[in-house]
């Protein structure tokens, strides 16, 4: 339990704990009130900020353990000289660091906008999208500016993760054991249904475009994403053998 992969595996655990509880007493308040809770735009603006702070940080550490398992599988022998401890954090903060240049600037961006007083938000919390569309003025500029930003931040780490498991998979393929074969594929299923299931909902919520974007499924898949995947994501990895 003192191998980096395990340390990635506790950050991501605590990275998913926060980022659901940025949302849950929000959504909590509006379901007990029927939709009636009342939110300042500070408090929107506070959640939306650390709710994109975490899952962009989230996407990253995602790509940050593909890396480890390429290291574990592909090098073995160097793996605890190459994810030395210092690298680790390193990798960690680097995370945290890319999450928050992410989330500080589009939430500016955004609250940058005029808004009227009193507005509805049709969704359980302070989504982006949901937000823009509130707006009372031309969004098409701030709308391209989340789909490119959004774009990169998940076609970039997606990539590396891609990139690394044509790797892995071509160092498994050279075992010649199949025990060694099924350990070392072990290892990396779980973290493969987690990156579907994280980079496809994020995904559908801001790579779709507006014209074809339903409000309904996006509260559909915001609910998978903010709440079950978070849930689904340690028996997930219990499955690990």
């Amino acid at each position: 339990f003192h191998s980096p992969m395990y340390f990635f595996l506790a950050n991501l655990a605590v990275l998913e704990i926060f980022y659901t509880s940025a949302i849950a007493p929000l959504a909590l308040a509006n379901l007990l009130s029927m939709g009636k809770t009342a939110v300042s735009a500070t408090g929107c603006g506070t959640q939306m900020f650390f709710f994109v702070f975490l899952g962009g940080a989230d996407c990253v550490l995602l790509a940050v353990m593909a890396y480890d398992r390429f290291i574990a599988i592909c090098y073995p022998l160097r793996y605890t000289v190459i994810m030395s401890w210092p690298l680790c954090m390193q990798l960690m903060a680097g995370s945290l660091a890319l999450g928050f240049l992410l989330s500080l600037p589009l939430t500016i961006l955004i609250f940058y906008l005029p808004f009227c007083n009193n507005n509805e938000i049709y969704h359980f919390y302070c989504d982006m999208p949901a937000v823009m569309r509130l707006a009372r003025a031309d969004t098409r500029v701030h709308r391209t500016a989340l789909y490119v930003i959004s774009f990169i931040v998940l076609s970039v780490p997606l990539s590396l993760i891609s990139i690394s498991y044509v790797f892995i998979v071509g160092a498994i393929v050279r075992i010649r054991s199949a025990q060694g074969r099924h350990r070392a594929f072990s290892t990396c299923s779980s973290h493969i249904l987690v990156v579907l299931l994280q980079y496809g909902c994020t995904s559908f919520i801001y790579l779709s475009p507006s014209s074809s974007y339903s409000p309904e499924m996006g509260r559909v898949v915001s609910v998978v994403y903010t709440f079950i995947t978070p849930i689904l994501n340690p028996f997930i990895y219990s499955l690990r053998k």
